[in-house]
């Protein structure tokens, strides 16, 4: 069984490490995204470079692509206890999708920020959890217009929720809060020196 967890995880990963951001704007702008903007391959630099259309699909592929490492695991396996340690393979196969976004090995290990990934992952795996949190960045974003404050305040609240409503998986969901918060450091030092871009949707 080790050696499933072991492939499962190097499987998920790699699933989550396509730069989608990166493939669709070089393949119908010609451009390379890692030079636009805030340089990051996630939908919201897409959306920066004044590509929405390009934008959704990126924020929807790189969704998909946690979404599809649980259910590719759920449908195969479920929890397995090893050495006394229960293990959720599903969540775990997302956390990997996740690692995979933000630390691709084919970009050096400098990916996107994992929001898309981790709201993906977290739709398959609790739908009611995903919608207050999706609420949560949809509402910060109206309001605010900083798709980063939109993010950081979603990500918190979601080991929240989990806390509250599915005890079971609540470590492995504050190990991908952590690690999206920590990838979101350069753009709380902006919103507190009040320097982050607002949401826009005219070309840079």
């Amino acid at each position: 069984m080790i050696s499933s967890i072991f492939i499962i995880i190097i499987g998920c990963y790699f699933i989550g490490s396509l730069p989608y951001g990166l493939i669709l704007v070089k393949l119908f702008k010609g451009q390379d995204i890692r030079n636009i903007g805030s340089k990051n391959i996630g939908a919201t630099n897409v959306l920066r470079a004044g590509y929405p259309f390009l934008a959704l699909m990126t924020l929807f592929l790189d969704s998909f692509k946690g979404a599809l490492s649980v259910l590719l695991v759920a449908y195969f396996y479920n929890n397995v206890v090893i050495a006394n340690i229960e293990i959720n393979l599903s969540m775990l196969a997302g956390v990997s999708a996740v690692l995979g976004h933000i630390f691709p090995v084919w970009l050096k290990f400098k990916g996107g920020k994992g929001v898309a990934t981790g709201f993906g992952t977290m739709l398959i795996v609790n739908p009611l959890i995903s919608a207050f949190v999706l609420i949560v960045w949809l509402l910060t974003a109206i309001i605010t217009r900083y798709s980063s404050l939109s993010a950081i305040l979603a990500t918190l609240s979601l080991p929240i929720f989990m806390y509250f409503m599915n005890n079971d998986l609540f470590y492995y969901v504050l190990f991908i809060s952590c690690i999206i918060l920590f990838k979101h450091k350069s753009n709380i030092i902006k919103l507190i020196k009040k320097q982050e871009t607002k949401i826009t949707f005219k070309k840079k």
